[in-house]
């Protein structure tokens, strides 16, 4: 008896099939754009995890200031010997590297180009994931000595040498000269700037060769790796304490340098982005409910216009379940074509689209399943009512029905 009442159902579809398509029109569009939004919204948050998980390694960031934006004037920068405190007395770390800044012109033969060059030292390269593709990270010796060495990344190989050989040639860093020892494979984008726009070489080379060292409070960033499995909130704590002994700030005082942890930073994010993702989808599925409404109001047209037929059936002998039954499956089969439709157009929106925003497409069958069967259950409960009113009709009044 269901087969029967499907093959009747595809029948009735086929005689009507425009009508039948603006009918399930809004069951399409519901189904492809929750699973649009979800998909990459799910994308957008691996991407914003890639990002920050290419910022460094289970990553604390150690700044002056009370924030992360523009510094006030009168806080006092860090030091060296504040670097190597933390590196000797704090527990659970792996890697401790002071970081300085400075935007200089560099040089090569007729090609020149503003960037930003960044003074630490060789911890920053394990910190920091950074690996490399041709050459070496300047070492201990390059960094105690302040020796004139650098290492590139790929947008500055490619604006200063194009096809060139990079490696052991002189670039001009401001006022002095550097030897290229290394490339830096490429990171991409983050954040909206270019990773790989960047000229790293040693702190004590960025301040005695390039900008000439004017005061030892001169590190403004202190990168600090923990190790796997640590509680961040308790080494946050002890650099908290150790910073305000060696900043002798008194305990009426607040502190005056900033910690960021990355982790919670992603956790975060991925939580804005999972909220903002169930916001838009939940919007969406609106459009489904729309659909409904189109599939009971067509339904009830469809009982009106074949009221005659019901009659004759009822009174021949089919039960009031059965045409109930026939309208039902109908319905059901008309939002579960809109469903498989829905998810064949969601399929190819979000690949196109995850490359269009360049976020990774990450196919989520779970969603894909649950999308159909809420167009299914859509069916049933918007067809529900058509299909009871097709059952109760009188024989006799259904057959004077013209």
């Amino acid at each position: 008896m269901l087969w029967n009442a499907f093959s009747i159902a595809l029948r009735e579809i086929r005689r009507n099939l425009t009508r039948a398509f603006l009918t399930v029109l809004g069951i399409i569009i519901g189904v492809a754009a929750v699973i649009t939004m979800v998909t990459l919204g799910q994308g957008t948050t691996q991407a914003v995890k890639n990002q920050i998980s290419n910022l460094g390694s289970n990553l604390l960031t150690l700044r002056p200031g009370t924030g992360f934006g523009p510094r006030s004037s009168g806080v006092p920068n860090f030091t060296q010997k504040d670097a190597d405190a933390i590196r000797t007395q704090i527990t659970g770390l792996t890697a401790v590297a002071p970081l300085m800044s400075s935007t200089l012109s560099s040089i090569y033969l007729q090609n020149a180009r503003t960037t930003q060059i960044t003074g630490t030292t060789p911890e920053y390269f394990t910190i920091s994931k950074w690996s490399i593709a041709e050459g070496r990270f300047f070492n201990d010796q390059d960094y105690r000595t302040g020796a004139a060495v650098c290492v590139i990344g790929s947008t500055v190989k490619k604006e200063l040498f194009g096809s060139q050989d990079a490696l052991g040639q002189k670039v001009r860093l401001g006022k002095a000269s550097c030897t290229v020892v290394g490339i830096l494979v490429s990171k991409g984008q983050s954040f909206g700037g270019d990773q790989d726009d960047t000229i790293v070489v040693p702190l004590t080379t960025l301040q005695r060769r390039l900008i000439g060292r004017t005061s030892s409070n001169d590190v403004r960033e202190i990168m600090i790796s923990a190790e796997d499995g640590t509680d961040a909130d308790i080494i946050i704590d002890d650099i908290t304490s150790l910073m305000r002994q060696r900043r002798t700030l008194q305990q009426n005082e607040n502190d005056n340098f900033s910690i960021r942890d990355t982790r919670q930073l992603a956790e975060t994010l991925s939580s804005s982005t999972q909220m903002m993702t169930s916001l838009l989808a939940a919007v969406a599925g609106v459009s489904l409910l729309v659909g409904g409404i189109g599939i009971m109001n067509i339904m009830l047209v469809s009982v009106t216009e074949r009221t005659r037929e019901i009659g004759i059936r009822l009174a021949i002998g089919a039960r009031s379940r059965e045409v109930l039954l026939q309208f039902l499956v109908e319905a059901v089969t008309l939002s579960s074509i809109g469903g498989v439709i829905g998810i064949t157009l969601a399929l190819g929106l979000c690949v196109s689209l995850a490359q269009l925003i360049d976020v990774p497409f990450l196919f989520d069958t779970r969603i894909n399943v649950i999308a159909f069967f809420f167009s299914t259950a859509v069916g049933i409960i918007f067809g529900y009512t058509p299909a009871r009113r097709a059952a109760r009709l009188d024989p006799i009044e259904a057959l004077r029905h013209e």
